[in-house]
């Protein structure tokens, strides 16, 4: 599986950051032209109704994306199904690093040499609405009747810009929490009931402790340290941003708290010092931790270790309430030059044929957005993809906000320098929180508020 996050970039793009290195991560910038889309801008294309079946004259779709991991051959099969099932469109997909992917679409939509659709995260959508690189999609929701019931609220909501739909959700990615069940039952814990409460999960780490295992590793790295932060934070009941994202929020009592408890993981020597981007999961693979909080592309890579017996459950609930970090990787249309009706329309049956069949696409570790697809006797039977997916009334997404995305890299920052103890939660939360305001500032400015 490609881990993919609201940060747009895979961990692999990561580059220059090592344990204790404490500087800012960089993400990529998805470069291009154009200014705010509003209402009129979001009524600009055809109004005609989205079918499900396409009836025209033969068409060639070009679709982009970044799933270069271990799903990309799951949506290679699932478009090569398409096309034998539509002989009148031919799907060509082309695959690029996240990085490279979020570069390219700009400065192409913007020289008339586009993909015809392609995936965003959902932190990406907004920005690119703003810079009428994406196409509105209200009519197909409309015409499929598609609503926020048929997928769950935060997610459907992701894939909007000021009031208008802009894209469709094919998937959630969450946090679980994995763990290594003859780690657990060599220090005399139950493996078959890990730990859901605070105070268990602390006293397991106690026990982990006493018998020589450092069980949760605290990773300075957004994967997942980030994540793992997040997720605290909501529920701590705080909020990265306010709902206009117009001031950053994370470094309240509730930022506080979250970052605090990671933090003293390490003090307390529950984690080691300094640990390594996916030194965690290797940890745990290795017999070294018992616990790791991680997306849930680690299923297929955990089911690549021969004898390694594992288990996923939900995040455990160290706060007031349940909530877990998620990503989400969502359908676009992209804007052309002399827009063309017959690849429009056939772009909307791709789209809603693939959202339906997306119960092969879970198999890539992946949760289907689509909730009569998550809820079908076939998914649950995914056992380790449901178990995670159970947490989907609990996940949360960025505001629709156009460039909230680039506040990321200063949560980064912070977290990695409290948890390689160069400062305090604090200070560190604070630090970011005033950069963030300003650079929320200077967006508002940029794209139209």
């Amino acid at each position: 599986m490609t881990e993919t996050s609201t940060h747009t970039l895979t961990r692999r793009g990561l580059l220059g950051l090592g344990a204790g290195a404490g500087t800012a991560l960089l993400l990529a910038a998805c470069g291009g032209g154009g200014g705010p889309a509003g209402p009129a801008a979001r009524r600009s294309g055809p109004a005609s109704a989205a079918p499900t079946a396409y009836t025209g004259p033969n068409v060639t779709l070009s679709f982009w994306n970044g799933f270069t991991g271990g799903d990309g051959p799951y949506m290679k099969k699932l478009v090569d199904q398409f096309n034998g099932e539509h002989p009148n469109i031919k799907v060509t997909m082309n695959v690029y690093q996240w990085a490279d992917y979020y570069a390219k679409v700009p400065a192409a939509v913007t020289a008339g040499q586009g993909p015809d659709l392609g995936i965003m995260h959902v932190d990406s959508v907004a920005t690119n609405a703003a810079r009428q690189i994406v196409l509105p999609l209200d009519d197909l929701a409309a015409s499929l009747q598609l609503a926020e019931a048929d997928f769950s609220p935060p997610v459907w909501q992701a894939g909007t810009y000021k009031g208008g739909r802009y894209a469709i959700p094919l998937d959630v990615h969450p946090l679980g929490m994995f763990y290594n069940k003859t780690v657990m039952r060599e220090a005399g814990l139950d493996p078959e009931k890990p730990p859901q409460t605070a105070g268990d999960y602390l006293a397991a780490l106690e026990e982990l402790k006493k018998a020589g295992v450092q069980g949760h590793w605290a990773t300075p790295f957004p994967f997942t340290g980030t994540f793992q932060f997040t997720s605290f934070l909501y529920q701590h009941g705080g909020t990265l941003f306010n709902d206009d994202a117009s001031k950053a929020m994370f470094g309240g009592d509730a930022g506080v708290q979250a970052l605090t408890w990671l933090v003293d993981l390490v003090k307390k020597g529950y984690s080691p010092k300094n640990v390594g981007q996916d030194a965690d999961v290797i940890a745990l693979k290795n017999g070294k931790a018992a616990f790791n909080w991680n997306g849930i592309w680690t299923i297929n890579t955990l089911n690549e270790v021969e004898g390694l017996e594992w288990g996923v459950a939900p995040l455990p609930q160290i706060g007031s309430q349940p909530a877990a970090w998620a990503g989400s990787h969502q359908f676009v249309v992209f804007k052309q030059r002399s827009q063309d009706d017959d690849k429009l329309t056939a772009a909307k049956v791709f789209i809603n044929w693939i959202s339906r069949h997306s119960l092969e696409w879970a198999k890539g570790g992946q949760v289907p957005a689509r909730k009569a697809i998550r809820e079908s006797a076939e998914f649950q039977a995914l056992k380790e993809q449901a178990t995670i997916g159970s947490q989907i009334d609990h996940l949360f997404f960025p505001p629709p906000v156009a460039g909230v995305a680039d506040v990321s890299p200063l949560i980064d920052t912070a977290v990695n320098s409290a948890i390689l103890l160069k400062k305090e939660p604090a200070a560190a939360l604070s630090d970011a929180v005033t950069k963030a305001d300003k650079l929320l500032e200077q967006n508002r400015k940029k794209y139209g508020g």
